[in-house]
């Protein structure tokens, strides 16, 4: 009798791959980047098997330490490598970063000078991770840092607010990543912010808080509360109906990572009571509190759930949350203590 051959689809392998890595790291933790980075951009390519830490500023929390280098994590090897730098004369915080179409398309950000100045940039580059190149797009209309970013159907990057060189703005820009080409969308209803948190997923933006200008005396920003979702029209990718959330469980913060999440969910883990600069401290000078927090909303459900009141290890200015065969992810980031990261953390499930 002849035997019969078993032949499992290289596509299958992958999946493989993970559980084998997954099973070998030491509770389920994933290799510490190689250096402490937070207000870094990241993205994630390939279902979530390569994931990539973008620029940021090192543990000195000085205009000198703020780095162009990029960190990629294959998880089919389990390590970290260092990719080619992002083209420029200085590193940039505060910048948008995401996978589309076999690439990772990073744009904004801003540089900071000797004085301590911060000036808001609109270059967008691409990477081609296959080719290990990268390459210039169009700039932004409106060049903005510490804006939400979204990709829908693998085409159309959104820029949702985020502060220009006059502050916040309510400008919803929409790359075509086929076209290399901008367009501006239904702008954002509510009042403007940036360091707000929030993605895109089935057709819908969903953003929370961030800083708005104080209308007071005091401090030029304050932590805004305001949630807010967006349909995107299926026919007409500039069009979005926007509409009010409900509060979502606990205070307003600045600086929370979130990121889209699988099952029409959006992820929102710690961030800051207050807004704060580069170096992690508010206006009154003093270190900005992170919260604990992490929790989500379901799109199809339209609510809020609440998934842990006590995330270990919980972080502010990463540049969101990836998902990846081993759940939801975390690179680097400002930790309680105000120190840059290198770990990688993986998110509380329900």
């Amino acid at each position: 009798m002849k035997k019969r051959r078993v032949f499992i689809r290289p596509a299958l392998l992958l999946p493989l791959l993970c559980v084998f890595f997954l099973l070998a790291a030491d509770k389920e933790k994933i290799p510490p980047m190689p250096a402490e980075v937070s207000g870094n951009a990241v993205a994630s390519l390939k279902n979530g098997i390569e994931v990539y830490s973008l620029m940021g500023i090192g543990p000195k929390k000085t205009w000198d330490d703020i780095s162009n280098k990029m960190y990629v994590l294959r998880f089919k090897t389990g390590k970290w490598t260092e990719g080619r730098a992002v083209p420029g004369v200085a590193g940039r915080l505060g910048s948008s970063a995401i996978g589309a179409r076999g690439k990772v398309f990073l744009f904004g950000g801003y540089v900071v000078d000797g004085q301590g100045n911060e000036f808001t940039v609109g270059d967008v580059n691409a990477f081609l991770a296959d080719e290990h190149k990268w390459y210039r797009g169009e700039d932004i209309p409106v060049p903005v840092d510490r804006a939400v970013i979204g990709e829908n159907h693998d085409r159309y990057i959104y820029l949702v607010g985020g502060r220009s060189k006059n502050g916040p703005v309510n400008n919803v820009q929409v790359y075509d990543a086929e076209k290399n080409t901008w367009s501006q969308a239904t702008p954002l209803p509510g009042t403007p912010v940036f360091g707000h948190a929030g993605g895109l997923v089935d057709d819908a933006i969903v953003y929370v808080d961030g800083a708005r200008k104080n209308p007071a005396a005091g401090a030029p920003y304050v932590a805004s509360d305001e949630c807010w979702m967006g349909k995107i029209d299926k026919k007409d990718p500039d069009k979005i109906e926007w509409s009010k959330l409900p509060p979502h469980p606990g205070p307003g913060r600045f600086g929370i990572v979130a990121g889209a999440a699988e099952g029409r969910r959006i992820l929102f883990s710690g961030g800051t009571v207050s807004p704060h600069n580069f170096k992690g401290l508010d206006y009154e000078g003093k270190l900005a509190e992170i919260s604990a927090m992490t929790f989500e909303f379901e799109v199809r459900g339209a609510r809020w759930e609440t998934i842990s009141e006590d995330t270990i290890d919980a972080r502010a200015d990463s540049g969101g949350i990836l998902n990846t065969a081993l759940g939801p992810i975390i690179l680097g980031g400002m930790l309680k203590n105000g120190a840059a990261s290198a770990r990688v953390l993986v998110l509380p499930k329900k």
